[in-house]
């Protein structure tokens, strides 16, 4: 895979969604209190914004490897599928639970329109995309892979 839109795409995606993730995470380690005046869900005892900054954490250095070419291009494109898919497993769940809410008071019971949750769960989605249907390794790449 050469160094292209789509890598650095991912690459932008995965910060946003870390920054995303680390300012709810900051706010909830700091003040105790979830940011923007959600519920908030948690998961094996800890709060799932934690989890969901681990994971784009992840993703953004998978992809910083895509792009600086540090990585193999297969392995580091097989850990964006893999952590995406289980991110979107994680905040689909979490966006789920929701639904009650939101049929209940609308969107606009939510600051950005949609919980945390979901606006999550779209990053995790937009990110698998690309990793799954977009970007295309080097046939080079996947020959000398199978041979090895």
């Amino acid at each position: 895979m050469r160094k292209n839109k789509t890598s650095v795409a991912l690459l932008v995606l995965s910060i946003a969604g870390l920054l995303f993730s680390g300012y709810l995470s900051g706010v909830k380690l700091f003040t105790s209190t979830c940011a923007f005046n959600e519920a908030c869900p948690y998961f094996l005892g800890y709060p799932a914004c934690y989890f969901g900054f681990v994971m784009f954490l992840l993703l953004t250095l998978f992809s910083f490897k895509l792009v600086a070419d540090k990585a193999e291009h297969l392995e580091g494109l097989l850990g964006i599928k893999i952590v995406s898919v289980l991110g979107i497993l994680f905040a689909g769940y979490f966006t789920f639970l929701e639904i009650p809410v939101l049929l209940k008071d609308g969107l606009g019971a939510y600051i950005f329109g949609l919980p945390t949750c979901t606006l999550g769960f779209l990053f995790y989605l937009a990110i698998a995309i690309l990793a799954f249907f977009v970007v295309k390794p080097n046939k080079s790449e996947y020959n000398q892979t199978i041979t090895n």
